[in-house]
Parts: structure tokens; sequence; C-alpha cells
């Protein structure tokens, strides 16, 4: 079983990426998470990797940026009707905190929601996951805590924190983040941050 990969990003199609470890290239499915805090082609990346085994069917890798997302996924694919294509899509419809809430709350018309995800689907992730759920890390996360001091809020600290995730540290982008723009796509910031790092 595939745990996790550190190699070059060769491609990203929007959906699968390629990753090259010691020559050899696995394409993996990845979350949007994910997707958003990729570094630019040719550069190093690690993933956590879900490694899905269907009958009569090749492995599929599913990559993540943190174990704790790789462990929600995995949680909700336990869930009958729930595939990886499924699970993905739900993971891109809520933040993970949010979904975590929705889940342990009971609130199917939240689940609902999401695209993709029918009242059946949602009244099993409700019934199944309701207890369950709340053991995973993200469930006992601390609500509504204080960010650092000049860590910024909202979509630049969604850049922020895909930075951090990619190997940046805060002293090389917390200015150039700073000035950016925060009405602004987040996937489009990203992106000119990581080309501005590249020039230094």
């Amino acid at each position: 079983m595939i745990a996790s990969l550190r190699g070059k990003l060769l491609d990203n199609d929007g959906t699968t990426i390629v990753v090259e470890v010691q020559g050899i290239g696995y394409q993996v499915f990845v979350s949007a998470a994910a997707l958003g805090a990729l570094p630019a082609t040719n550069a190093d990346l690690f993933l956590h990797i879900h490694s899905h085994f269907l009958k009569d069917e090749p492995i599929r890798l599913y990559g993540f940026m943190d174990a704790a997302e790789r462990g929600l996924f995995q949680t909700l694919i336990d869930v009958q009707g729930v595939g990886p294509r499924v699970a993905l899509a739900i993971l891109a419809g809520l933040p993970p905190e949010e979904l975590v809430r929705a889940i342990s709350k009971s609130d199917v018309a939240r689940l609902t929601q999401i695209k993709g995800v029918g009242r059946k689907i949602a009244e099993r992730l409700a019934l199944e996951l309701r207890d369950k759920i709340s053991a995973l890390p993200l469930g006992r996360a601390p609500a509504a805590a204080p960010a650092s001091p000049g860590v910024p809020t909202g979509p630049l600290g969604e850049v922020y924190g895909a930075l951090l995730h990619s190997g940046y540290k805060p002293g090389e982008f917390a200015a150039l983040v700073e000035k950016m723009d925060a009405d602004r796509p987040v996937a489009d910031l990203l992106r000119e941050a990581l080309a501005a790092l590249r020039r230094k």
C-alpha cells in the first residue's frame, strides 16, 4: 500500500496530477484543497496518499496535503454509497470543520447543499458517522481560536496556509501575502505568490 509520495510534480490537468518518484510517474487524484496548494511544475511535492483497490480495476491513488484531510476522506468512503469521487466532492463542498459540524449535528439540509449529495447519502452520513466523526482530529479542534498575530484571515489566510503546506517559511512570503487583493480568487493569488517566490 502506498501511504505517501515525495517527488516532483510533472503534470496537472485540474483533476489528476503526475508525481515523479525516482523515475516513476504516479497518477494521483487530488482533493480541491491539495489542488489549490500545489507547487509549480517540476517543483518538489509531498502528498499523503490513500490507495484505493477495486476488484478487476487498477489501483487508484488519492492525494492530500495533510493527514487529517486524508483521514476524513477515508471515514467518508466507509459509508455505503460514498465512493472516492463522491468523497472528494463532499470535501470540496464544505470546509472540513463545517463538514464535521454538519455531520455531528445530523444537519441533513446542509449536507444536501453539497453538489452530488442527495438526501439518502446525507442521511447515511449523519446516521453512520455522527458519533465516529467526532473522534477525528478535525472534530476535536478548538472552535473560534484567535488567529496568531500577523497571520491573515479569510482568502489571504488560505493563501498563507497553502504556502506553509508547500514548504515555504512565513518570513519568505508574509509581506507578499499582506499586499495581495483579498477580493481576487484564492487560486489566482496562490499562483501569483508561487511565481513571485520562484523568482527570488
